[in-house]
């Protein structure tokens, strides 16, 4: 068996800005008619009560993302780019796979009996 199999699942290609790979062979499940996450509403339940839920929901996203817009700006102002931003973390994602094969490496040694070589 090839030591080094497991670590392939952790190899990736260049991450392409704000794409997500898929996998090509999706189940006939995943390609199903979108479903909300939300419940739907009893039916003892009065409409207004929904409709008014679904307003404070829109209030609270509006305010975040005001808020998200205050950082951006913050952010510019700072001196930051969008193109920087995305390099770090680029290279964050990196790091992170390697640093994720050599804890792997350190634990597969770890575990090994005293004396024997890999």
């Amino acid at each position: 068996m090839d030591p080094l199999a497991p670590l392939n699942p952790l190899i990736r290609g260049p991450r392409t800005p704000g794409l997500r790979r898929t996998e090509p062979r999706l189940t006939r499940s995943c390609r199903g008619a979108f479903r909300s996450p939300r419940p739907l509403p009893k039916s003892g339940q009065a409409d207004g009560t929904s409709e008014e839920s679904l307003h404070l929901d829109i209030q609270k996203l509006k305010e975040k993302r005001d808020m998200l817009d205050k950082e951006i700006s913050q952010f510019v102002s700072e001196g930051y780019s969008v193109d920087e931003l995305e390099d770090h973390i680029t290279q964050l994602h990196e790091y992170n796979d390697i640093k994720d094969v050599g804890q792997m490496l350190m634990g597969k040694l770890a575990s090994r009996p005293h004396g024997s070589h890999l």
